[in-house]
């Protein structure tokens, strides 16, 4: 699991409820089952309205992906790379077959086989580059289920109080009631505006820095190949993949969690 995004969501909802019990409101007011079936029933009825079953099923893999840590070390496959390079120098690139083949990492077991094979480095740089934009489409449209619900929810709450205020001002026999209904009824705003802004918008967010970070890591995989193919120097190719360790400002890229292992097709 990660840690730090099951911390922001109940460091999120924690500060809510604690804030409101401290100016004197009842918790209890709060949970209405009424306005919870609607904004969340509602939500997710337009989200599966508004994406394929295609992509629907891939809604488990989408929070897997905002929830589970899984650990990057870019350093150590450059490190490696480094290492097949000194190796291909030496004893030429079939040497890296078995390297390859046993490889863990399934972006750059298939960029090294291409090498060994004798691929063109265009072609090498072609193929690897279309399976880095397909992953990144497919980590986007993981992305966009979250946001479209983190759009739909408020306007979900908004509606669900207007039907709290319809059943509210069509029974006005009893005045000292409505104070308390009116409150029942904005509640369903108060669920949809708190799920948008501390569950779907900020998954949806981790979910693009992830699929950023690990396109990074891609990236770096496959300047390493082509600079393996390429026979530079393998201190040369050291220097040139650390810029990947390394943010425009220069500050040390440790963003964890996107995973550096790539993903099986």
């Amino acid at each position: 699991m990660d840690i730090t995004t099951i911390i922001g969501i109940l460091l999120g909802f924690i500060s809510l409820i604690a804030g409101f019990a401290l100016e004197g409101g009842h918790l209890a007011s709060l949970w209405i089952y009424t306005a919870a079936i609607i904004v969340f029933g509602g939500t997710f009825g337009a989200v599966i309205i508004s994406f394929p079953l295609s992509s629907l099923k891939d809604l488990p893999a989408a929070f897997g992906m905002a929830f589970k840590e899984s650990k990057r070390n870019p350093a150590q496959i450059i490190d490696e790379i480094v290492d097949m390079a000194t190796i291909a120098r030496r004893e030429g690139v079939l040497a890296l077959e078995q390297r390859a083949q046993d490889h863990p990492n399934p972006f750059l077991r298939e960029g090294l086989l291409m090498v060994v094979d004798g691929t063109d480095p265009d072609l090498t740089r072609q193929i690897m580059e279309l399976e880095m934009d397909a992953l990144e489409d497919k980590y986007e449209g993981y992305a966009k289920m979250f946001d479209s619900a983190g759009g739909y929810a408020p306007t979900i709450g908004i509606i669900g109080t207007v039907l709290g205020l319809i059943h509210v001002l069509g029974n006005l026999e009893d005045p000292d009631t409505l104070g308390p209904k009116i409150a029942v009824a904005f509640t369903a705003t108060l669920y949809g505006v708190a799920s948008a802004n501390l569950i779907y918008l900020p998954i949806g967010t981790k979910i693009k820095n992830r699929s950023k970070a690990l396109v990074s890591d891609m990236e770096l995989m496959l300047e390493g190949i082509l600079a393996l193919q390429a026979g530079e120097n393998p201190q040369l190719i050291k220097k040139k993949l650390t810029s990947f360790l390394h943010d425009k400002n220069g500050r040390k890229n440790t963003e964890a969690g996107a995973d550096a292992n790539g993903e099986e097709k």
